[in-house]
């Protein structure tokens, strides 16, 4: 006890929970919990000075108190939540192959990049009288990445490209160009598509318990979502 304020067991293996963590399996030695009850004691003794100052009345306090207040509360309704709603097996399975489903696919494309309009219309000319895009790409295109190699960018998802790029090349069919130059803030493209396939996907077993988190953690939004539609919820400026 602290000037009459009792320390529970309970509030102890609480503190000791956040200060060791709660990844901690070895439990504390003799001097780390004589630490960890000091702390506690001189926490209490803040708090009882605090609270002799009149600081638990002030706005700044209260509001503090109280977020922290409906924040421990709302972790333990997700927590109980949680334990009586688990996920199943199938469940698991059934995100799992959701978000394989849901892959973005992948591409691989040459480009030719040049600064203006005018110079890709002749490109494009060039390649529909029978130009080989390789040997263009080497001698006129300006991205020093690929140039060098033909124009080939290689194997890439659309979502690592810039989005006039991305959208071009969701439009063509495999072994297509582009019949117009493509804008981007980088100057003006030229597209061929090589090549399309899915993305190779993580074994289930070995991104089982990652993907059970996520299931987990969209059930319980769902219960929130569900909260939310029965509650009175107004905003006021």
């Amino acid at each position: 006890t602290v000037n009459g304020k009792k320390l529970s067991s309970d509030m102890y293996d609480t503190f000791l929970q956040a200060v060791m963590g709660a990844g901690q399996h070895e439990p504390p030695n003799d001097e780390q919990k004589a630490q960890i009850v000091d702390q506690l004691v001189n926490m209490t003794l803040a708090a009882q000075a605090a609270e002799k100052d009149g600081l638990a009345a002030t706005p700044e306090v209260q509001a503090r108190l109280d977020l922290l207040h409906m924040q421990i509360l709302a972790e333990a309704a997700s927590e109980k939540y949680v334990k009586s709603h688990p996920v199943s097996d199938d469940e698991v399975k059934a995100a799992y192959d959701s978000e394989v489903a849901n892959m973005p696919k992948e591409y691989n494309a040459r480009h030719i990049l040049v600064e203006k309009k005018e110079t890709a219309d002749a490109i494009i000319k060039q390649l529909q009288a029978g130009g080989d895009f390789a040997k263009i790409a080497k001698a006129q295109s300006k991205d020093p990445g690929s140039a060098a190699k033909g124009g080939d960018l290689g194997w890439f998802s659309a979502q690592t490209m810039v989005k006039p790029f991305a959208d071009a090349l969701a439009k063509l069919e495999k072994g297509a160009t582009t019949t117009e130059p493509v804008q981007t803030e980088y100057g003006f493209h030229v597209i061929r598509l090589e090549d399309v396939r899915a993305p190779t996907a993580p074994g289930f077993e070995d991104v089982k318990e990652q993907v059970k988190m996520f299931a987990q953690r969209k059930k319980l939004q769902t219960y929130l979502d569900d909260l939310r539609k029965t509650a009175k919820i107004q905003k006021t400026d």
